[in-house]
């Protein structure tokens, strides 16, 4: 699993100011195609202050997939980079996704 975190975390850095991509890409680009539940529980693990820029990845339809505060402060975090967010936690993936 070191491997994996390793690998995923490397990705997620590489992401630019002002994009998003979604977990199941971050996967992918990992080298983990199928493993993007596993990609959400890992950034769900972070601690506390972590750089790692996990507000970036969204899921695959384009929404923040978590609730409450969590969904705020990732929502802040994506508008002050410039990221349309609607109301509902949606971003315009053929704007804003990400390709490496």
């Amino acid at each position: 699993m070191d491997q994996f975190l390793s690998q995923i975390f490397a990705v997620i850095h590489q992401i630019p100011y002002g994009r998003v991509t979604t977990y199941g890409d971050i996967a992918r680009f990992s080298g983990f195609p199928g493993y993007a539940r596993h990609v959400g529980k890992a950034l769900g693990n972070l601690p506390e202050g972590s750089k790692l820029p996990w507000y970036r990845v969204i899921n695959s339809k384009g929404e923040i997939s978590l609730k409450g505060d969590s969904f705020d402060r990732q929502k802040k975090h994506m508008v002050e980079e410039g990221i349309e967010v609607s109301d509902a936690g949606k971003v315009k993936l053929r704007i804003y996704k990400w390709q490496p």
